[in-house]
């Protein structure tokens, strides 16, 4: 099987439907990535339930390592999506295209952030000590750090389930780099 459709709400599971009438509440349609997750019974609320889980970081730095694991992974769904929820969380295009290229040099905190992100992504989690240092001396904490992985963790998820799929971008597309 080479292509892959993403289903109707008619096509997915009673639960899965009351999700999708959520999320057209919540953001006034069903994104394409959620809607291929429903085609599994449990996969789409187990799914937003990690990413929607309580976090030691907030949006912003959640974003910053999002757009950083994205760009490593090569997944243009996310890269796309995490482009507006950047703007939405205050970042520029300029900035998006920074911190998507691995540095943030308008602040040193999330610098550090994206540079550790971008680490643990290309090296499956084998850091360099000099950047896992520059992590802890810029203010985050071993919680954050645990945070930083399950939020790199949820986003692997989603970049492999559209590289694999390749399912159409309901985004507006992010600019090649």
């Amino acid at each position: 099987m080479t292509t892959f459709e993403i289903p109707v709400k008619e096509q997915v599971s009673e639960n899965n439907q009351a999700i999708f009438n959520q999320l057209e509440k919540g953001l006034g349609f069903v994104p394409n990535l959620y809607a291929f997750f429903a085609k599994n019974d449990t996969a789409l609320g187990d799914y937003l339930a990690l990413q929607n889980r309580k976090s030691t970081l907030k949006a912003k730095e959640r974003e910053v390592i999002n757009l950083i694991t994205s760009q490593v992974n090569g997944c243009r769904y996310c890269q796309s999506a995490h482009t507006v929820l950047g703007k939405m969380n205050g970042f520029s295009d300029e900035q998006i295209i920074e911190l998507r290229e691995g540095s943030a040099s308008f602040d040193p905190k999330l610098d550090a952030l994206v540079k550790f992100a971008k680490e643990v992504v290309k090296n499956r989690g084998n850091v360099s000590a000099g950047v896992k240092v520059a992590l802890f001396e810029a203010g985050y904490t071993e919680a954050n750090m645990i945070d930083i992985i399950m939020v790199i963790g949820d986003k692997i998820i989603s970049n492999y389930i559209h590289n694999l799929a390749g399912f159409e971008i309901d985004f507006p597309i992010a600019p090649e780099l």
